[in-house]
């Protein structure tokens, strides 16, 4: 089943390029800026003739920034075929759903949806998908994509378009207004936000990230976001009056005031207890794993870099508020916090089986009578610097005793010191009494 994904070579269609292709579908990406290279690295095919894979697609996704989404449907949807799925990846689903409706022949179906989310997540385990079907557009189709995502870890809200653009105009275009704006306000004052970080408080720190999170952004994203939904500015006008009022409030130092608003609004804002204990979630999260980096100074941990994806190991030599450093052989490697993920034990050690080149040792032993050569063999792989074990040799010929003679082939982690290992499976092969040959 062949889909189209119109924007395909954008950041939400290269996110989107491989979850389909994952899920067994043949995928072909267009993109207006030809970038046939982006294409061929994800592995599929770019469309040069567009017309030709629109009507021979079973689906088509239109992932294009919000301003022309509408124009791109309206030159897509009369040429899909008989059957198939027109949908569209966008932040606003009034105006898509209706040009869809107006554009997509009867016998094509239609379906607003809206991913919660940015390409930088992993995978769509817990991510919000709002879907806004219309009625009588979507009675085939609609089942089969719902139980796509949701079956892939998403939850699903199913609301009409008119209602998704009210919500999303608080949930997105407040949000982004007020970080954004935090920003433009560092800029005017002139302010060190770096500076800043070294007076910070675990709220404020969250904060400048988040606020950081979205200024470096696509910016036109966002301002579309701003500016194609009418709803927003209903938004911003009742969010400058408050900050009128509230800054009216301080400057005639009505302390009374003040407290007034701040408890109606905690009033309107329901469970200030449970925000307060998930924000509390957020805050530990963060001390906690710059614990866990204080408490790891003189030993080897494992960190991944968020971005590059590159895996350091090494001794921790120095932890601060914003960097560890890390000995790693001959050379120190200083690490930003807030670039690397602390891996857990298990997952360096499944990352030194992978990479490390690995030390083979053979050893020869005369087993005891009524042993079983396989299970001794079980035994000594318990050993975490183990690789892999594997017997290359039995042998009962021995002269002078009636005992089995066995040969494992020992494949001992690389980054170990391969006689202490050694030594102690010899150790421990002799302990359930086994006599080591030489």
């Amino acid at each position: 089943m062949k889909v189209l994904i119109i924007g395909g070579t954008g950041e939400m269609g290269q996110w989107f390029t491989p979850f389909f292709k994952n899920q067994g579908y043949e995928v072909v990406v267009w993109g207006s800026s030809g970038k046939v290279e982006v294409a061929e690295r994800m592995g599929v095919e770019f469309a040069h003739d567009l017309d030709a894979a629109i009507c021979t697609s079973e689906i088509v996704i239109v992932t294009v920034p919000i301003n022309i989404t509408e124009k791109v449907i309206s030159e897509t949807a009369p040429k899909m075929k008989s059957g198939s799925l027109l949908m569209d990846f966008t932040s606003l689903k009034v105006g898509p759903t209706e040009a869809m409706k107006k554009y997509a022949p009867a016998d094509v179906e239609i379906l607003g949806t809206h991913p919660m989310f940015g390409p930088s997540i992993p995978s769509l385990h817990g991510q919000i998908f709002i879907l806004t079907p219309i009625e009588g557009r979507c009675e085939k189709w609609f089942p089969v994509m719902h139980s796509l995502f949701e079956d892939n870890g998403a939850h699903i809200e199913i609301i009409p378009p008119i209602e998704h653009d009210r919500f999303v105009s608080v949930v997105q275009g407040l949000t982004h207004f007020a970080y954004i704006t935090i920003g433009t306000t560092f800029d005017n004052l002139d302010f060190g936000v770096n500076e800043s970080r070294r007076f910070m408080s675990p709220v404020y720190d969250i904060m400048l990230d988040f606020v950081g999170r979205i200024l470096g952004q696509n910016p036109y994203l966002y301002a579309y976001i701003q500016m194609e939904n009418p709803e927003v500015l209903k938004v911003h006008d009742a969010f400058l009056q408050q900050c009128s009022e509230m800054s009216s409030i301080v400057r005639k130092k009505d302390a009374e005031a003040f407290a007034s608003k701040m408890k109606d609004a905690a009033v309107h804002f329901g469970d200030t207890a449970a925000a307060l204990r998930r924000s509390d979630k957020l805050i530990n999260s963060k001390i906690a794993e710059y614990d866990r980096l204080l408490d790891s100074i003189g030993q080897e941990i494992g960190v991944k870099h968020i971005y590059s994806g590159i895996v350091h190991t090494g001794i921790v030599e120095k932890v601060t508020p914003r960097t560890v450093v890390l000995e790693c052989g001959s050379r120190m490697v200083t690490l930003k916090i807030e670039n690397i993920r602390l891996l857990s034990e298990e997952e360096l050690h499944e990352w030194k089986l992978d990479k490390l080149e690995h030390h083979l040792r053979d050893i020869s032993v005369l087993i005891p009578e009524e042993a079983d050569a396989d299970v001794i063999m079980e035994l000594v792989s318990c050993n975490d610097d183990i690789v892999s074990i594997e017997i290359i040799d039995r042998y009962e010929g021995v002269e002078g005793t009636k005992r089995l003679s066995v040969t494992f082939r020992v494949m001992i982690v690389g980054d170990v010191e391969v006689e202490k290992i050694h030594q102690e499976i010899e150790r421990q092969l002799k302990g359930i009494g086994c006599s080591i040959r030489g």
